[in-house]
């Protein structure tokens, strides 16, 4: 077990107290000062090693497999002895200009929160660290931590959204760009981003639900005066979501302008192959006229025939080309 507890520790009254070596011991001495609470936090653990903990805690079988199993949607459940919530974090990652996405289930029950997380990007540590410096906050319980954790990863939503506005921006240069070429690279480098900002929509989209939920009354284990203060986590989340959509509108309409750029080029190619293929056609029909060895052609004992068969094909052929040049086909 001490290798999947990342941090296990009592608060009382706001602040951070040492306490039992065991958290089964350390719960007791929390409910039993009655203005305590134990926070425990664990990282991928195995089913094995969560056993103990699900049992000490009275967690609920449902929500047990879920925090095992991973792979949720961003949820808020009820049961008896406890609250679940699964909240996504999300990562942007500047080198690759790539989404990444992990998970974290918050239980909150009687003086207890449980902290599952899995994969990278939980900002655990850093909530823990701001809340240990504002005891006013973390004497809440752990209604306060709830808060805070779901407030940093809504806080940093915002923020890969705005990276990645900038993204799109460059990306909206490049394809309108006059001199660009690589069709085929843009058309994938757009999928690609689209493709990030799904998965963006897969974590902040269905998170609104819940944080709708807490921001109303009647949730247990959430103290009343907590309402306000998810409404904004509320507030923030329905930005970052408008954000999230307009991404996903631009990038849409940015790919229909470069598959219309695409349809564009493709018929001034096809009309500048046609107009060479027409200046071709010209000398090619008088040579093949020519070239069928008829008798009774009465030029071809001509001196000047063969010349000016010559200037005639030239002449044609200029001809085209002139007119096609003004029509803008070449």
């Amino acid at each position: 077990m001490r290798a999947v507890i990342v941090d296990c520790a009592i608060y009382r009254d706001g602040r951070r107290s040492e306490g039992p070596s065991d958290f089964s011991d350390a719960l007791d001495e929390a409910r039993a000062t009655g203005d305590a609470f134990l926070w425990i936090g664990l990282h991928e653990p195995t089913e094995e090693e969560f056993d103990h903990v699900a049992d000490e805690f009275s967690l609920h079988p449902l929500a047990v497999e879920d925090a095992l199993k991973a792979h949720q949607r961003p949820k808020l459940e009820v049961y008896d002895d406890s609250l679940f919530v699964v909240l996504k974090p999300v990562v942007y990652e500047p080198k690759s200009d790539s989404v990444t996405t992990g998970e974290l289930m918050v239980f909150i029950g009687d003086s207890f929160v449980v902290t599952v997380r899995h994969g990278e990007g939980a900002p655990l540590h850093a909530v823990r660290e701001r809340l240990e410096a504002e005891p006013a906050v973390l004497r809440h319980g752990p209604t306060a931590v709830l808060y805070a954790i779901s407030d940093a990863i809504v806080d940093h939503y915002i923020d890969v959204a705005a990276e990645l506005q900038v993204d799109l921006e460059e990306m909206e240069t490049e394809v309108f760009e006059p001199a660009r070429r690589d069709a085929k690279n843009t058309a994938a480098r757009i999928y690609t981003f689209k493709r990030q900002v799904l998965e963006f929509r897969r974590a902040a989209g269905p998170l609104a639900a819940p944080m709708a939920r807490l921001a109303g009354a009647g949730v247990p284990f959430v103290h009343e005066h907590a309402q306000p203060f998810f409404r904004d986590v509320s507030d923030h989340l329905t930005r970052a979501n408008e954000q999230v959509e307009g991404l996903d509108r631009l990038l849409s309409d940015i790919l229909s302008a470069h598959l219309a750029q695409m349809g564009v080029r493709q018929n001034d190619d096809m009309r500048k192959i046609s107009a060479w293929a027409a200046m071709a056609a010209v000398p090619t029909m008088v040579a093949g006229i020519y070239g069928m060895n008829f008798t009774h052609m009465w030029e071809l004992r001509q001196v000047w025939a063969y010349p000016a068969v010559l200037v005639l094909m030239a002449g044609a052929v200029y001809g085209l080309f002139r007119l096609f040049k003004r029509r803008g086909w070449l």
